[in-house]
């Protein structure tokens, strides 16, 4: 069929189309070169975070099951509802986007997929496609120099590209869903009884661990996934966790001081403040789920989010809504220490609370110096550039043909 364009590519109607064939071939080249590397590295980052994943789990329902023992059974219920809530919501989520990608196709796969999200493994389908492409891609890219890049290769590194961000994307939910509620839960009992128990600990380093590679593996999927971003190097990446772990780390000590005065307080503050994050979510007019469900099941979940950190969600340039979200959050936080100033002024006097006072000063401050530093020199300061997100070709008819865009175009957080 190419041969019969190039016979007739003299005449008007064939030049037309020609040309379209020409443009079309151009634009599909231009979309695969955008593909980055799917690297050896990137292939141990996920049989390191599924290990996390599942060790995790054993270890959530181990602290639940030591503080049952112990007779303290709303710990140990809050914790399990944590876990709960977050793998219910990570595995509609999970099950929905296999259900638009695989729209079309044989019915009796999607409904095993169904069962296996319904029994809470959604996750493990997911990283068994991840590790499949990626060790097609990771260990044979040697071999692969050579090929064209419009060869299948490609295709599959794509493929082990999207599994992965789609995975990444996954854990952010789970992140903010337990991960950080439970790291809150854990300091607020250590500050609340003062008795320490090593499988309090390891809650807690768990916690910090998950927060820690989640922002890492998030933002390397982010740099991949969208081509107008530089890859993430070594000194991007430390200066993005602490800027994201020192400012969460902040605000959660800020959270347990409000929650030792009064748990209702505390409770109302959060509610509060979801509410002001579904309500600037709604104004976004987000548009990342195809049915009006589940967009404003996004929208609940990026409400929460929004409570312990910021969360780009349009792609557009942010500084000023970045200034307002952390100039608030340092305002509440010293609002907090001189509420307890006038309010407890004999708790000012004990070790344990100056020592908690600063560390969340101290990780206040560095993580917004972190912040400052990572912006002015780390971060991609365009976001919508039209080469990178889609090659606008003229075709014929005067057309426009789009390279198709992922999940992550609608899902950004910086």
């Amino acid at each position: 069929m190419r041969r019969w364009y190039c016979q007739e590519k003299d005449s008007i109607v064939g030049k037309h189309l020609y040309s379209f064939i020409l443009s079309e071939e151009r634009m599909t080249a231009a979309a695969v070169s955008h593909i980055k590397k799917f690297t050896k590295q990137n292939f141990f980052f996920l049989v390191g975070g599924m290990i996390i994943y599942v060790v995790d789990i054993g270890v959530d329902f181990w602290v639940a099951s030591r503080y049952f023992c112990q007779g303290q059974y709303s710990w140990s219920i809050l914790i399990l509802c944590f876990r709960g809530i977050s793998s219910i919501i990570t595995q509609i989520f999970s099950y929905e986007w296999f259900k638009n990608d695989w729209e079309g196709t044989d019915t009796g796969k999607q409904k095993l997929v169904f069962l296996v999200h319904l029994f809470h493994c959604g996750i493990f389908i997911r990283y068994w496609f991840a590790l499949k492409y990626g060790c097609q891609v990771a260990f044979k890219q040697t071999s692969n120099r050579g090929a064209s890049e419009v060869d299948p290769s490609n295709c599959i590194e794509k493929k082990a590209i999207d599994a992965m961000t789609d995975i990444n994307m996954l854990r952010v939910f789970k992140t903010f869903l337990e991960t950080t509620p439970q790291l809150f839960l854990q300091i607020y009992i250590l500050m609340e009884h003062g008795k320490t128990n090593f499988y309090q600990y390891a809650a807690i380093m768990m916690s910090f661990c998950g927060i820690s590679l989640t922002m890492v593996d998030y933002q390397i999927s982010l740099r991949k996934s969208l081509p107008d971003k530089d890859e993430f190097h070594v000194l991007s990446k430390f200066t993005y966790l602490f800027y994201k772990l020192l400012t969460i780390t902040s605000w959660i000590l800020s959270i347990s001081l409000i929650t030792l005065l009064s748990v209702r307080i505390s409770v109302i503050l959060l509610i509060f403040l979801w509410i002001g994050g579904f309500t600037w979510t709604l104004k976004q007019h987000t548009t990342f789920c195809k049915s009006k469900k589940m967009e404003y099941l996004y929208r609940t979940v990026v409400g929460i989010i929004l409570i312990f950190s910021f969360f780009n969600i349009k792609g557009r340039r942010t500084k000023v809504c970045i200034s307002i979200y952390y100039a608030t959050h340092t305002v509440m936080t010293l609002g907090i220490l001189f509420i307890y100033m006038f309010w407890k002024p004999s708790l000012m006097k004990g070790i344990c609370f100056t020592i908690i006072s600063i560390l969340t000063i101290l990780s206040l401050v560095l993580g917004i110096i972190f912040l400052a530093v990572y912006y002015s020199h780390f971060h991609p300061s365009t976001y919508c550039r039209p080469q990178a997100y889609s090659d606008e070709v003229d075709g014929a008819a005067g057309q426009k043909v789009r390279v198709k865009t992922g999940r992550f175009h609608n899902f950004l957080m910086q």
